[in-house]
């Protein structure tokens, strides 16, 4: 999987959200056990510390847990991956809220095309 860094943000933090997207997309499914912390900063192009950094992060959130002589796994628990699904949604929404809002959109016309864009979908 290829990683894209942006200048002016903390490489860790980068990490810590494209770790957390790969999840969140099963691209790492439930129970999936993760490469090495040097086999992550390897591919990452980043000093294993940073990333050790960023895992840490991610399993103090409860996305990854580590299992003493077998590594890191993503969690299985529903609730927690149903709360980052919830917390991606909203984050989402804001953002497009906010664009909306900024070609002059009120939030009654913003509901009638979110609104419309479901029903297409379906």
């Amino acid at each position: 999987m290829e990683w894209n860094f942006k200048d002016g943000i903390p490489i860790y933090t980068q990490i810590i959200d494209e770790m957390t997207m790969r999840i969140a997309s099963n691209a790492y499914a439930p129970g999936d056990k993760l490469p090495s912390v040097r086999d992550l900063a390897l591919d990452a192009g980043v000093n294993p510390n940073t990333m050790q950094r960023a895992l840490a992060e991610l399993e103090r959130r409860g996305l990854v847990y580590t299992e003493r002589t077998s590594g890191r796994f993503v969690t299985k628990e529903e609730a927690v991956l149903r709360d980052l699904h919830e917390e991606l949604a909203k984050k989402y929404f804001e953002e497009l809220t906010e664009k909306l809002r900024k070609i002059g959109m009120d939030d009654k016309a913003i509901k009638a095309s979110v609104n419309k864009w479901m029903e297409e979908i379906k």
